[in-house]
């Protein structure tokens, strides 16, 4: 461990306060967002069109920074000649496109950024805004890198359409395409760059008070993380920017001045000068390396002054200096601040490393100047004046740039750490750019979408509940063999009817077909958002017409001696959208509704022996017996001989839908006693089409085995949907009784 030196105070002189080191640890979190389809990553879709139009912009910039503009612009002679036959065997006159002005970019970008902002604020969380920026970032890299190859395949195709033909022109493409792909760091680099101003000027100028306005001073974290130099950099490895924005680190193993070495040694001076009891962590050390102030605090600014903090500043930096010296880095940390100057006279002809090392060590410096020479044109004069001023550099000219050294080091450590972290999150972000896994995440209410105002999609499309009907088909397995018996046609006596008669109901009501299940269908309805929704009242009305349609060919099966249909109908209402799966090109429903939708189709064996002789004109019972030790009880046992029986949550939801009255009716009871109920309201089908709807409510009954008679009443019900015309003939409205369902 270095010594650092000791602060001798002068009589009657207070000691300074102990350094206080601010720590931190930059993150994005998206812990309130929901995964994607993959259950691991965010989906997030932009406008197609917007991000086609960043794309060509990118590529625009891509060509300007390369030199190729004119390469791409120009006309190759066969190219020229197929033009002109297209030109001339075609009525309509060629246009020739106009290449996208890099000026426009911004505007672009602006955009998709208030895009992302209008999706939070309808979300009311900020979370989806930074959800939204980091997919920006990584769409913004990867369309740099695809757009570098694209522009690079258009450059070569320019070059052969010009060989043979003429050979001076094709030289110089030749030499010009060549020239952009050894410099492909470079222009990428200053691609990047370009695109980083944008993305700050657009936060300064509008972002940043877009989101005081929206949400009010607090700032989410990690928005500072979009404003990192390291941005659009790889690793947070390149010389030429390290070199303008922190300091030129070494890339060898054998340098002193890897960043490596140089944060070991900052690690070390820091456990020197901010002992903690026990010993300083790792963690620690890293979180006061990403405060850059952090340096300030502890050294100043490298300036001598008479008090004693800044004395005490002083003593810290001379032992700093000395961990530098020990290390034998002095000549490389200067070098890597003199390099910079040089770089605009010197590279790309000369490497950044090599120019660095040419000032530290002779050997490196001559080979350098032979270089130089050879090129005919550039001097070494500028290359041997800043050794000059390293050699000439004064204690106290040290003492500044070693402070500023370790605030540069500091500063690129916590950008680095935050490059770091947004990689992170953008590893959590799928973009989807594909139709199928948009529609399916759409479906499954899992989609981000960032869309401006002419595209996006409106609120009230938003599903927000489903119904589920099912028609199951009782015994099928025994009417298929009794049918085949017969020499009949199964599969024709299903389709013609049962299948065929209900599907052309299904757009009447805004139904859609789930899918069939052998022997059953499965329909939903969807309620959207923003819209009067009468999903479950229409659900009812369309059980009715499939019942009723059932019969009416039952009646003309019977006079053939064909074995009749028999139904159960089961109605389930969900408050929330319904999740889908993909079967190569089509989505299967997935819901709670779909399970329950097929318990109330169903009719229990027991039940039925027991309430086919007493059911008294209704078609759907509930009850529970005893269990096997006479005191727990089994599940409610279900009774659906073709009638519809509807779900608690189908019921309240229908009780908001329409106003539900209860009526009084001298229909019998099935049980002495029977706590029963009729409700009776419209269904609104259509602008003046209107249908009338009972239901009828009543108690689960415990049912004695041995007497067969009811031993008592549960707090449970259940809902039928009445289906015999006697009951709405008989049924009369109860004027004082008018409301919803009232309590037993």
């Amino acid at each position: 461990m270095p010594r650092i030196p000791i602060l001798r105070l002068r009589r009657g002189e207070a000691p300074p306060p102990a350094p206080q080191l601010a720590s931190y640890q930059p993150k994005i979190d998206f812990k309130d967002l929901v995964p994607g389809i993959d259950n691991l990553r965010h989906d997030v879709v932009f406008s197609s069109k917007s991000l086609e139009a960043v794309r060509k912009h990118v590529s625009s910039l891509i060509a300007r920074q390369g030199g190729v503009e004119r390469v791409l612009a120009e006309d190759a002679p066969v190219e020229a000649r197929k033009e002109l036959f297209i030109r001339r065997t075609t009525a309509a006159p060629s246009v020739v496109p106009v290449p996208p002005r890099a000026a426009d970019l911004k505007p672009l970008l602006m955009e998709l950024h208030v895009a992302a902002l209008n999706a939070a604020k309808a979300k009311e969380n900020l979370g989806v805004d930074l959800l939204g920026r980091v997919a920006i970032v990584k769409f913004l890299r990867a369309a740099i890198s695809e757009q570098f190859a694209e522009v690079l395949e258009r450059c070569r195709t320019r070059q052969k359409g010009f060989e043979g033909i003429r050979e001076t022109r094709a030289l110089q493409v030749r030499e010009t395409v060549a020239a952009f792909q050894v410099e492909k760091k470079a222009i990428l680099r200053r691609t990047a760059h370009e695109i980083f101003q944008h993305l700050r000027e657009i936060e300064k100028e509008t972002l940043a008070r877009m989101r005081r306005s929206l949400f009010g001073e607090p700032e989410a974290d990690g928005y500072e993380l979009l404003l990192n130099p390291l941005l659009f950099t790889e690793d947070g490895r390149d010389d030429q920017l390290n070199a303008e924005q922190y300091v030129m680190w070494g890339n060898f193993e054998q340098d002193d001045d890897r960043f490596v070495t140089c944060r070991t040694l900052a690690g070390d001076f820091l456990r020197a000068v901010c002992p903690v009891s026990g010993g300083a962590s790792d963690e620690t050390i890293d979180g006061w390396l990403n405060v850059p102030e952090n340096a300030v605090v502890l050294v100043g600014s490298g300036q001598q002054e008479d008090s004693p903090e800044v004395r005490a500043q002083y003593g810290r930096l001379q032992g700093w200096i000395r961990m530098l010296e020990e290390r034998e880095m002095t000549d490389h940390v200067l070098a890597a601040y003199e390099a910079v100057p040089l770089l605009a006279e010197y590279s790309p002809r000369i490497n950044a490393q090599q120019l660095k090392n040419a000032l530290v060590s002779r050997r490196e410096r001559a080979r350098v100047e032979k270089l130089l020479s050879e090129h005919g044109r550039q001097s070494a004069v500028g290359l041997r004046a800043a050794v000059q001023r390293m050699s000439d550099c004064s204690a106290a000219d040290w003492d500044k740039t070693a402070a500023r050294f370790l605030f540069d080091l500091m500063r690129y450590h916590r950008d680095l750490r935050r490059l770091q972290a947004l990689n992170s999150a953008a590893d959590e972000i799928s973009v989807i750019q594909n139709d199928r896994l948009r529609e399916l995440s759409a479906m499954n209410g899992l989609l981000y979408e960032f869309l401006p105002p002419q595209e996006a999609t409106q609120k009230a499309n938003d599903v927000v509940g489903h119904v589920v009907l099912k028609a199951d088909v009782r015994d099928s397995t025994r009417l298929t063999r009794k049918l085949v018996e017969s020499g009949l046609n199964p599969a024709s006596y299903f389709s013609l009817n049962f299948y065929d008669p209900v599907n052309n109901l299904l757009a009447r009501y805004g139904a859609k077909k789930v899918f069939l299940e052998g022997d059953a269908i499965i329909v939903a309805l969807l309620d959207t958002a923003g819209e009067p929704s009468f999903s479950v009242g229409r659900a009812c009305i369309l059980g009715r017409e499939i019942l009723e349609i059932v019969r009416g060919y039952n009646q003309r099966l019977e006079k053939s001696s064909l074995p009749a249909l028999e139904l159960g109908i089961g109605i389930c209402y969900q408050e929330a959208a319904p999740l889908y799966l993909m079967d190569g090109e089509r989505p299967i429903m997935i819901s709670d509704a779909l399970n329950e939708s097929d318990r109330l189709a169903s009719c229990h064996k027991g039940a039925r022996g027991l309430l086919d002789n007493m059911a008294n004109g209704w078609h759907v019972f509930a009850m529970q017996v005893p269990g096997s030790r006479g005191v727990a009880y089994e599940s409610t046992m279900l009774y659906n001989r073709d009638g519809i029986c509807l779900s608690q949550a189908a019921f309240e939801r229908l009780t908001q839908e329409i106003s539900l009255r209860a009526v009084s009716s001298d229909a019998p009871t099935t049980w002495p006693g029977e706590p029963m109920r009729l409700h009776r309201g419209l269904v609104p089908i259509d602008r003046e089409v209107f249908r009338s709807i009972i239901i009828r409510e009543s108690k689960v009954p415990v049912i004695d085995l041995k007497t067969l008679g009811v031993a008592g009443w549960t707090s449970e019900s259940f809902y039928e949907v009445c289906t015999s015309a006697a009951v709405y003939d008989a049924s009369q409205e109860k004027g004082a009784a008018a409301g919803k369902q009232g309590s037993f």
